[in-house]
Formats: structure tokens, C-alpha cells, sequence
């Protein structure tokens, strides 16, 4: 315990959340935090920097409502959808009091704003989300406040069925809000639920352009929902939450041109992942791999010591536990010169794999 006195019961045990680049980690190949590879070259000239921006800047959400096939009213931008979390747990939910339901292993900031909000944890797993039947699930998640779906899941990859969020959203209307984390949708635009929020009062969809629009550093997410779910949201957002530099690239990001550009690049990026997935299936250093979608593929080791041959390399992957094991890798999806370095380590790792059994023998 701190012995700092002012400090809060949950604040004081709570976990910090570990990103990628909180790790400190040395290289010169980055495949550990789910960038795309593509660097954008911004051009920009504002000149009212004195002047504060739009709180919710209209040429972005106009864009992102059409590219998304929403009324403007159903789009709220936020500094990347961590902020969407945060905001969806300290507006509808009572600390100390509510809950909210997690299908582990997924995203770790669910659990992290949940803890920082005194707001208690409903841990389900996966497979129940995936296999379980609805009425199973409905159970489970019982009188939680929020009901958190990655969809795909990170850092598995899985994906759940819409017809299966549209059955959970039914069983949970005007119990609980249904939100599904699409961060990484634009790898498998087929499978998002935007399209159940005119339907359902308590659906709402998280969306960013970190992934796919190659813009993680500008820090912009969206979430989307009936203005109904939205209106208590804006009276709690911090009140000038988008820069207007920000604002003003987001906008460019978001024309029809820059929208074709980022599925061209998709299109690439879904191709290399279907490359690195089989080298990985064929290599004796890898004893399983996920099948998913989103921009990663994450792999069980056979030995854990090849993690840290490939940062001797410079390359950065990210490793951690899963299933409570400690020897699981997530490659994110880099360029093609990139990968190559992924299968150069692969190459030596299988070369030093077959001069031990020829030892042995």
C-alpha cells in the first residue's frame, strides 16, 4: 500500500495499463504496437491557433457520419477511442456500485478505466462469448452496467458473429449498453455492427484512426450510438477535447480520396498477413497460431528465449501471457520489408533448431 494518505482505495492498488512503447524496448524493426506502416506526410497551414477550437469539429464528424453511414448527430470524436471507454464508464456508471463485462483475454484498458472509475469487473472469457449461447451470456453478464465486446478481439483476433451481438443487444435492451470495440474493423469491414445503431438504443460502436488510417499519433477515436446514448456523454466531455490541428488532419484523413487510399493499403496489409501467417505455420519455433482478422496475428512459441533472439536483432514484437502462459508473441502487421526481417529470424531460428538435432543424433 502507498503511504500516501490522500490517495483512494483503487487508485492506490490500482494496475496501471503497459502499452507497447511503455516498455522502453530498443530496435530498429517495430512490429509490437498494431501500427500500420504507412507514414503520412501532413501539409498544414492553420492560422487561428488563438482562438479555441470547435468542440465537436463539423467537417470531421459530417465525414466520419458518411463514411460510417450515420447522421452526425450518432458521431462523437474523442482523443482516440481510450477516451470513448472513459467516458462510457464514468458517464453510466455508479462507482462502488455498477459493473461492467469483460470477455477476457481482450483489450486491457477496459479493465484499467474500470478499476480507475471504482467501478467492479464482471470477467467472462472469450469462449463464452464465442460458444456459449446467448441465453448462457445473458446470464453471465447479469445486472452489469456496460457489456464490452473487441470485435476482433485484441489480442486473439476472434471475431463475433453479428447476428450474435444483435441477439445480445436485444436480451440487454434498456438493461445494459452493448459496446463494441471496432478498432481494428477495417481488416473485415463485413463484420461491423454499425449498422445495428438505428436499430438498438443500446448499441454503441468504437472506432479510431490508429489503425487502419495509419494516424496513431494524432490520437482520434469516435463513438457512435443514438444521440439519446450520446447526450449524457457530451455533458461530461472535457469541453475543447480536439485540437484544431488535429481536427484539421482528421478532416483530410477522412476525404474520399485519403478513404480509397487507406482500403488500398488494407487490401496490402491483408495480403502480407496471409504471407507471414504461413511462414509462421511452417516454422518448428512456433507451436500455435491464432486464426483472426485486424492487423496482427499472434502466435504461441515453442521456446520464450526467441523473443529475446529477435530483439538481439532489433526486432520488436510483443510478447505476453496468455492462458496463463507466458510464451505468447502478437507480430503486427509491418510492410513487406518488414516481414522479411520476421522471416529472417523465423529462417535462424529453424537453422538452429536443425544443427541441435543433428548434435543429438
Amino acid at each position: 500500500m502507498s503511504s500516501n494518505p490522500l490517495l483512494p482505495a483503487n487508485i492506490d492498488a490500482l494496475a496501471a495499463y503497459s502499452s507497447a512503447k511503455s516498455e522502453k524496448l530498443t530496435g530498429t524493426t517495430w512490429l509490437n504496437a498494431n501500427e500500420s506502416p504507412y507514414v503520412k506526410n501532413i501539409d498544414i497551414n492553420i492560422s487561428d491557433l488563438n482562438r479555441y477550437p470547435d468542440p465537436q469539429p463539423t467537417s470531421v464528424i459530417n465525414r466520419y457520419g458518411e463514411y460510417a453511414k450515420l447522421n452526425a448527430d450518432q458521431v462523437l470524436m474523442t482523443r482516440g477511442a481510450d477516451e470513448g471507454i472513459e467516458l462510457l464508464v464514468r458517464t453510466y456508471c455508479q462507482p462502488a456500485t455498477d459493473s461492467v463485462a469483460l470477455f477476457l483475454p481482450t483489450y486491457g484498458m477496459y479493465k484499467v478505466t474500470a478499476d480507475t472509475h471504482n467501478v467492479a469487473i464482471n470477467g467472462l472469457s472469450q469462449a463464452l462469448l464465442l460458444e456459449g449461447s446467448v441465453d448462457e451470456i445473458i446470464t453471465a453478464v447479469g445486472n452489469s452496467k456496460l457489456v464490452f465486446i473487441c470485435n476482433p478481439n485484441n489480442p486473439t483476433g476472434s471475431i463475433t458473429p453479428l447476428d450474435k451481438i444483435k441477439a445480445i443487444a436485444t436480451a440487454l435492451a434498456n438493461k445494459a449498453l452493448v459496446i463494441i470495440d471496432e478498432a481494428y474493423i477495417e481488416f473485415c469491414p463485413e463484420q461491423t455492427a454499425s449498422s445495428l445503431i438505428n436499430e438498438f438504443a443500446n448499441v454503441v460502436v468504437l472506432r479510431t484512426l490508429s489503425k487502419a488510417f495509419a494516424l496513431a499519433g494524432l490520437r482520434t477515436g469516435f463513438t457512435l450510438a443514438q444521440e439519446s446514448v450520446l447526450a449524457p456523454i457530451r455533458k461530461v466531455i472535457a469541453p475543447y477535447p480536439v485540437s484544431t490541428v488535429v481536427a484539421s488532419i482528421a478532416a483530410s484523413a477522412l476525404s474520399p480520396d485519403a478513404i480509397t487510399s487507406m482500403r488500398r493499403q488494407v487490401s496490402i496489409l491483408n495480403a502480407l498477413k496471409i504471407k507471414l501467417k504461413q511462414w509462421l505455420e511452417a516454422s518448428p519455433a512456433v507451436l500455435k497460431v491464432l486464426s483472426g482478422e485486424g492487423n496482427f496475428v499472434t502466435l504461441k512459441l515453442a521456446n520464450k528465449n526467441s523473443f529475446n533472439i529477435a530483439l538481439e536483432q532489433g526486432l520488436v514484437m510483443r510478447s505476453f501471457t496468455l492462458y496463463g502462459e507466458n510464451d505468447w508473441l502478437r507480430i503486427s502487421i509491418g510492410s513487406e520489408q518488414e516481414l522479411e526481417q520476421v522471416k529472417s529470424w523465423l529462417d535462424g531460428l529453424s537453422q538452429s533448431a536443425t544443427l541441435k538435432e543433428q548434435e543429438v543424433s
